[in-house]
């Protein structure tokens, strides 16, 4: 790649373009996830609008570079390498209409930021767990979130994609205009191009009965059974997670928990506080919390649940669907989770799924295994004296819950130890990453989105 072709390029963008070399061209290589010991793509246009975006990725094409994306770095999977990295961190803007209940939101724009508008009235989006990610990559992933069994995954929500495709052009993908893409991008990941905008449904959801329960993790002989036959009896509106995991010792966690080995139960309650409170009562009764923080909260507060990290690090991360919990599995499943009282262990979490994540949407998209009961991951950030111990935990534990397991990695969490072209497949049923195939030759032949979760067209290498 000459100078002069780069800046042909720079000439063409309003934000600017890094080159190596640059202080601000390793700033904005880095992601949250810094798993990846370094990126190094051929450039970084960090995109001042939908323009600079199609001008790289017809530069790029024209060249025969890759074409990388990155908005936080939260799903960081292969390095850029001598690709074009176009960084979206500076278009955040959200446009919420309150009437049809529907957000319009840039590629940018984090969790937070739609959380916050949408409450302004009385509403809330399908979103993560934690307020950092990015809602754009995360619902392409599917986007499991603290009201999936109330209404389903992000992607189920969708209502219509702006992007631009491999060829440069501008699409407006919708249930009615490019149906076959509009399926793929919901669920088939970054394959198919780069989102410049994304519409979604709002629900009126202005509070929860949520918060976490934390419960001595010497019982969880006792905690994880009662939990799993508790979380048989729910209604849609009650969606609940279990971690376990010896917590650090940091001071930006509540003191009763900060270096204790505890099964903290998330809980989020999309109902009144009274029948909430009753729901949860068998839970408070198994043991005495350490700290229960289970009370009414207004939604702009639901990051307080699940207490996801929010400062960039290395983390390593798997995860898996469980077809069910039964007495068998919960056997195996205990003497891995308590190796992290005495050890370094990455925490265990698993989710519960069913409701309306177990329905097709009104328009069916690329997520498979919708009758799927728990999810199963387990991640921690690392240390380098750390991370041969914590990997072979990790396939370990995958390994020992083959028996139990849905296909391969779970979409809404799959990560850069899952970045492989066998590993992608695993996450789907063959019919589906057939059709995702399809959509990939039609629309991405030459396999330009690459630096990813790949799906590689037929023919193509994904690296």
């Amino acid at each position: 790649m000459s100078a002069t072709d780069l800046s042909a390029l720079g000439a063409e963008l309003r934000g600017p373009l890094l080159l190596p070399g640059t202080d601000a061209y390793k700033e904005e290589t880095l992601g949250f996830n810094r798993i990846l010991p370094e990126n190094r793509p051929a450039a970084v246009v960090l995109a001042d609008g939908t323009a600079d975006i199609i001008a790289a990725v017809r530069f790029a094409a024209r060249a025969g570079l890759a074409v990388a994306v990155q908005a936080t770095g939260h799903g960081t999977s292969l390095p850029a390498d001598g690709a074009i990295l176009i960084n979206t961190r500076n278009l955040t803007g959200v446009r919420v209409d309150p009437r049809a209940r529907t957000a319009r939101i840039e590629p940018g724009t984090q969790w937070h930021r739609v959380i916050e508008e949408a409450a302004a009235f009385g509403l809330a989006p399908l979103n993560g767990a934690s307020p950092g990610v990015g809602v754009v990559s995360y619902t392409l992933g599917g986007g499991l979130g603290p009201l999936g069994r109330s209404y389903g995954f992000s992607a189920d929500h969708v209502k219509n994609i702006d992007l631009v495709t491999a060829d440069g052009e501008l699409r407006y993908v919708s249930p009615e205009d490019h149906p076959d893409l509009f399926w793929a991008l919901r669920g088939g990941k970054g394959n198919f191009g780069v989102v410049t905008s994304i519409e979604i449904g709002l629900f009126p959801v202005p509070r929860l009965y949520g918060g976490g329960l934390f419960l001595p993790g010497e019982h969880i002989e006792q905690i994880l059974p009662t939990w799993r036959d508790w979380t048989r009896t729910l209604p849609d509106a009650m969606q609940s997670s279990i971690a376990v995991m010896r917590f650090p010792d940091i001071d930006v966690l509540p003191e009763p928990v900060r270096g204790r080995f505890l099964a903290h139960i998330r809980i989020a309650f999309n109902g009144s506080n009274e029948e909430g409170e009753e729901l949860v009562r068998p839970l408070r009764e198994i043991v005495e919390p350490v700290l229960d923080t289970v009370a009414d909260m207004p939604y702009t507060r639901v990051a307080e649940i699940n207490m996801d990290p929010t400062v960039p690090a290395v983390y390593y991360e798997r995860s898996t669907r469980i077809r069910e919990l039964d007495d068998a599995a919960i056997a195996t499943l205990v003497p891995l989770i308590k190796e992290g009282a005495d050890a370094v262990r990455p925490g265990v979490e698993l989710r519960h799924l069913g409701g309306a994540l177990g329905r097709q949407p009104e328009h069916p998209n690329a997520l498979p295994h919708r009758d799927t009961a728990y999810t199963l991951f387990a991640g921690a950030p690392v240390w380098p004296e750390h991370i041969q111990d914590v990997r072979e935990f990790q396939e370990r534990l995958m390994d020992t819950m083959e028996p139990w397991r849905i296909g391969g990695p779970f979409l809404s969490f799959i990560s850069a130890l899952e970045s492989s072209p066998e590993h992608l497949r695993s996450a789907y049923d063959a019919q589906t990453y057939a059709r995702l195939v399809a959509v990939k030759d039609a629309y991405d032949p030459q396999n330009v989105f690459r630096v990813n979760h790949n799906i590689p067209p037929t023919g193509r290498r994904s690296r």
